[in-house]
């Protein structure tokens, strides 16, 4: 299935292709991520990403991983930015509920529980970013989201098996990164009118 490796390799490029301004922006100052968020996407991004292979995901996979090395480098980034340190009691919920998927997949010997829980520690993951977002809807790139977006899609269309395990995670981040350029776009038009 030649055109499952070029999908993934379009994923591969479309994810460079977003985090290289992104990654910019974080360096320049224009984009100020929250670090804690970052750590709990690296994690489970990278977690994900090996529960994929073990799903049979192959070449669908790959974007994923390439994503979980990057986001690492985008926390580190920000740490070292110090864009948005600011760690929560609910931020360490998130990153200790990330860490339980590891003994769950362990138990069950199944990784669509780790990937069930790591979709949802992603996706409240997103709930810092979401309330900056909110209060400050020009210090996150839509285009970066948009391209995450079709990012994962892509991914969807590459997997080389379908399952829980490996279609829940890039479908949930793919709505999530919508919802997300949705409250931008509607908030940016409410302060500016």
């Amino acid at each position: 299935m030649f055109y499952k490796e070029v999908l993934s390799a379009i994923a591969i490029a479309l994810t460079f292709t977003a985090f290289i301004p992104y990654i910019r922006g974080i360096i320049t100052g224009n984009i100020k991520p929250h670090m804690f968020s970052w750590v709990v996407w690296a994690l489970t991004t990278v977690v994900v990403f090996f529960a994929q292979l073990k799903g049979q995901g192959g070449v669908g996979a790959w974007p994923i991983g390439v994503s979980g090395c990057i986001s690492t480098t985008i926390a580190v980034l920000a740490y070292l930015k110090r864009t948005d340190i600011t760690i929560t009691r609910l931020d360490w919920v998130f990153f200790m509920v990330a860490l339980s998927s590891l003994p769950f997949w362990h138990f069950t010997a199944d990784p669509v529980w780790a990937v069930a829980i790591l979709t949802l520690v992603d996706l409240l993951g997103f709930g810092p970013t979401i309330s900056k977002a909110y209060s400050f809807p020009y210090s996150e790139s839509v285009v970066f989201f948009g391209m995450f977006a079709a990012r994962n899609s892509l991914v969807i269309l590459a997997l080389e098996n379908y399952s829980v395990t490996t279609v829940l995670f890039p479908a949930a981040i793919a709505a999530a990164c919508l919802f997300l350029i949705l409250l931008v776009a509607i908030r940016r038009q409410q302060l500016a009118g």
